[in-house]
C-alpha cells in the first residue's frame, strides 16, 4: 500500500521543465494579447478617422446644398458663411480643429471649390492637418 502513495521517481534532469514550459506558454500568450490590444487601438483611430471623413463630407455637402439654394458661389453670401461657421464646433457635428473654406474656380462664374479641413486627435503633435475638397457647380 505504501508503494501507491509515493511518487514516482523522476530523474534530476527533468525536474522544473513543466514550471518552464509553463512560463513559456504564458509569455507567448501574454505577447499576443499585447498585440491584440494595439489591434484594438489601431481600430479605433482608424474609425474616429472614418467618423470625421463622414463629418467632413456632411459639411461640405450642406454648404453645398446652401449654394444651389441661393444659386451662387459666392463665399461671403450670408447662407453659406453660416453653414460653414460650425465646422470647428464638434458639440453642433462639427470638426476637431475644423474649417471650411470656398473658394471661386478662375475663369468662371458658377464654380466653387469648398474645402474643409481638420486636423486628427491623433495628428495633433505631428501638426498633421486632414483635407477634404469639393467642387461644385452650379447650372
Amino acid at each position: 500500500m505504501k508503494r501507491f502513495l509515493q511518487h514516482p521517481h523522476i530523474a534530476r534532469a527533468q525536474r522544473g521543465m513543466a514550471l518552464i514550459e509553463s512560463m513559456m506558454a504564458l509569455l507567448i500568450f501574454s505577447v499576443g494579447l499585447l498585440g491584440l490590444l494595439g489591434l484594438e487601438a489601431r481600430v479605433m483611430n482608424i474609425s474616429t478617422d472614418s467618423e470625421n471623413r463622414n463629418r467632413a463630407a456632411m459639411l461640405a455637402s450642406e454648404v453645398a446644398s446652401q449654394m444651389w439654394l441661393n444659386n451662387t458661389v459666392l463665399s461671403t453670401a450670408a447662407p453659406i458663411i453660416a453653414a460653414g461657421a460650425n465646422a470647428g464646433n464638434q458639440t453642433l457635428g462639427g470638426l476637431p480643429g475644423g474649417v471650411v473654406a470656398v473658394t471661386a474656380v478662375p475663369g468662371t462664374t458658377n464654380a466653387a471649390d469648398i474645402t474643409v479641413t481638420w486636423t486628427e486627435i491623433s495628428d495633433v503633435a505631428a501638426g498633421i492637418q486632414s483635407t477634404l475638397i469639393t467642387r461644385v457647380i452650379l447650372p
